[in-house]
């Protein structure tokens, strides 16, 4: 049970009856079997949820918010209606007022890139002392943040919510909603930047995660970032980077194929992800741990067999004993950049980057993918290419040693691939979601069977 019927009468008074019942479930989706569930239709650009009320009733709903402009049908007559003005403001209320009763350790994560793997880390880490419930796939934003607070337990101990955005004020409203005791900033890339105009404006906008920190919360921060330099007075403000000013200095002390040794303020770690970014993505994680008393050994163990989302930095088997690292969840021009550089310092003969298209950088797009090119050494042997703007890439390595190709489709490109694959070779995927790279994995990798 998530909460009772007195809970929703306390937060929401304006009932169309008085009945006891309990909530197992808060829903948005009336497709979904949800026995004793809290419906709450949401009003979206093509469709009004409380078209579907009749739905939500058959598929268990005992309950619904509901719009008070809006007639009550006959469908509705045998549940409670919460009358509201707003549904979406009301779930976001709700939500606030059960993150309240439960009252757990809340973490709060946002960033450019790293948000997910950094969120991962740090549920797994802190799963070796405590209950823990975290966000699950894509539901950091405004609608899915709540629902991810209004599906926590009554025995949840700590509560790790990642939040995203594309513009201004949607991380504040989150931070609002979840109130964290720790937030953590895992970088300041170009994601976005269409719509925040520049990275100062990205800062601003990640920084807006504090609005809700309470007022002796915690904030972790990438210490080598000069935009978030602001933030380094603040007493309660935990820098944690490569360079000798932060308070948790980070060192890489050596790179394997399958693993990274590296060391936090002197005191040592070995984990199973790849990468300078991922390593600090891993600091912030020990160091919330640290703040929260959990034993090195204990996070070391976890570091070593975390629960990671797929298709970031995901290490697969491919062809003729190849290696297949698959970053193909998404990207920014930090991101790729950085992925790119990993591969290159991996111990391989022949390394082959399959880059596609970087999303929502706005005008300036082709200049950003021409500058991922800088990254590229001739530690690799193949550039391909695919995309509107991908091109750019392979066009500005077209002078050097670095075989460079752009493909005009996903097929023409993984045959390609395919014939270079062999015991020495390691192949990168990175790019925008929309491009969905990771379907050439059917060509080239060694699919497991079901």
């Amino acid at each position: 049970m998530l909460f009772s019927s007195d809970f929703l009468y306390e937060v929401f008074p304006d009932a169309t009856k008085q009945q006891e019942f309990i909530i197992a479930e808060v829903n948005t989706d009336s497709r979904k079997e949800a026995t004793d569930s809290l419906f709450v239709p949401i009003r979206g650009e093509r469709f009004d949820a409380h078209a579907f009320i009749e739905q939500a009733v058959a598929q268990g709903a005992v309950a619904s918010l509901w719009d008070r402009t809006l007639p009550i049908p006959e469908a509705a007559s045998s549940i409670v209606l919460f009358l509201v003005d707003d549904t979406l403001e009301a779930l976001q209320r709700l939500a606030k007022a059960h993150r309240e009763a439960i009252d757990p350790i809340v973490v709060g994560i946002t960033g450019s890139n790293g948000k997910t793997t950094t969120k991962d880390l740090v549920t797994s880490v802190l799963k070796e002392k405590y209950e823990v419930l975290a966000t699950k796939g894509n539901l950091n934003n405004h609608i899915g943040l709540p629902l991810t607070v209004l599906s926590m337990q009554p025995s949840c101990e700590v509560l790790v919510l990642e939040m995203g955005m594309s513009n201004f004020g949607e991380i504040e409203l989150l931070s609002q909603i979840a109130q964290p005791d720790y937030a953590i900033i895992t970088n300041i890339g170009e994601s976005h930047i269409e719509f925040l105009g520049s990275r100062e404006g990205i800062a601003k906008a990640k920084s807006e995660i504090t609005a809700g920190l309470a007022e002796d919360g915690v904030l972790i921060i990438d210490g080598d970032e000069p935009l978030l330099a602001f933030h380094h007075d603040k007493e309660t403000t935990i820098t944690c980077g490569f360079e000798e000013h932060n308070k948790q200095q980070l060192k890489i002390e050596q790179t394997l194929d399958a693993a990274t040794a590296f060391s936090v303020n002197g005191e040592n770690y070995t984990f199973s992800l790849l990468g300078a970014h991922n390593v600090r993505n891993a600091g912030y994680a020990i160091v919330l741990g640290k703040e929260l008393g959990v034993d090195q050994q204990l996070i070391q163990h976890a570091l070593l067999t975390p629960s990671m989302t797929g298709m970031r930095m995901e290490q697969l088997a491919g062809k003729n004993g190849s290696k297949i690292i698959n970053d193909a969840y998404n990207a920014s021009p930090t991101s790729m950049k950085a992925a790119i550089g990993t591969v290159q310092g991996l111990p391989f003969a022949r390394r082959i980057l399959v880059l596609g298209d970087i999303y929502e950088i706005g005008t300036e797009s082709k200049r950003y993918h021409r500058d991922i090119a800088e990254a590229i050494t001739a530690d690799t042997t193949h550039v391909f290419t695919i995309g509107e703007d991908a091109d750019e890439i392979t066009d500005a390595l077209k002078d050097t040693p670095i075989t460079a190709v752009h493909f005009g489709d996903k097929e023409s490109l993984a045959k390609a691939v395919l014939p270079l694959l062999q015991q020495d070779t390691i192949v990168l995927l990175k790019a925008s979601r929309g491009m969905k790279l990771e379907s050439i994995l059917d060509t080239i990798a060694v699919m497991e069977e079901n």
